[in-house]
């Protein structure tokens, strides 16, 4: 479902996945939505009335996450098949696969310029692909359970990972070292966002809580009760004055904060978005007031 925020309610519903979605990502301007599922597809949508999409094979698994790479030229993907694949949205169709892990791949991520691939999984690995050469040029395995999900700052200097072991690691690319390590959660991370300032992060646990971490003084500064079961997914919207967060409570919970020290506002609930009966799986923002959400339901 795409949710208009202004004025309030949902304005489309997608069908045509077979199976539970996984993953969903708005492209770089807005005008491509990107789905993965359980089917063991991708499709590619336009958001307008007619719900068209175009749909993308080569997983033998699972898919379990799905994301455009910064200038909306390339996805990648993550697959329970053990590998990372990435694909042309231009000519749509699968370019190549990157096949180091040992395990189920739980998220992949590209770097802002494009030249990196970051991804994790059950290996309890984070890996760091070349997209010129398609080789590993890196893997950070300091993880007592899965790697649960890994992205780059806008920057693209750090990655951060979380882990199933409720841990949350930032990781500088140019020492390949790790610069900073939380354990504020007490279940594991399913999902984080990096504030586009670079200078917060958001987490999203299966403890019931939404977090955000104040990365310049290395400290947590808001704890946030309000979903009733595992938060799945959080995302800042771009401008990064909004926070998103979906649960197993088939909520999704908008926040407005303010910028400049990263203060959440008096009414800070500013809406509560409701699939009846479903585990909301993930969500993210348009750079046009609108959010995508996706449940547990095949849609």
């Amino acid at each position: 479902m795409i949710w208009n925020l202004t004025p309030k309610g949902r304005a489309f519903r997608f069908v045509g996945h077979e199976d539970v979605i996984t993953g969903v990502q708005f492209s770089p301007f807005g005008n491509l939505v990107a789905t993965s599922s359980k089917d063991r597809t991708v499709r590619l949508w336009t958001p307008s009335m007619k719900g068209e999409s175009t749909v993308f094979k080569a997983h033998t698994a699972t898919i379990r996450s799905v994301a455009f790479s910064h200038d909306g030229q390339r996805l990648v993907t993550a697959s329970d098949d053990k590998s990372v694949k990435v694909w042309s949205v231009h000519r749509q169709c699968f370019i190549y696969s990157l096949n180091q892990h040992t395990n189920w791949v739980r998220c992949a991520r590209f770097s802002p310029d494009g030249r990196l691939i970051a991804s994790c999984g059950d290996d309890r690995s984070v890996r760091l692909w070349d997209t010129s050469t398609k080789q590993c040029i890196n893997c950070f395995t300091d993880y007592g359970g899965s790697a649960t999900f890994v992205d780059f700052n806008a920057s693209g200097t750090c990655i951060a990972s979380s882990g199933a072991d409720s841990s949350l690691k930032i990781w500088d690319l140019r020492t390949n070292k790790l610069i900073q390590h939380y354990q504020v959660h007490s279940a594991g991370i399913n999902s984080f966002s990096f504030h586009p300032s670079n200078n917060y992060l958001i987490s999203a646990s299966s403890d019931s809580t939404v977090k955000i971490l104040d990365l310049l003084e290395g400290r947590l500064i808001y704890t946030l009760h309000g979903h009733k079961g595992a938060v799945i997914t959080v995302a800042f919207s771009r401008p990064g004055d909004l926070f998103a967060s979906g649960g197993a409570d088939g909520q999704v919970c908008t926040v407005s904060v303010l910028e400049e020290r990263l203060t959440l506002t008096e009414d800070k609930l500013k809406e509560c978005l409701l699939h009846q009966s479903k585990v909301l799986k993930d969500v993210r923002a348009s750079g046009g007031g609108r959010w995508r959400t996706e449940s547990e339901e095949t849609d």
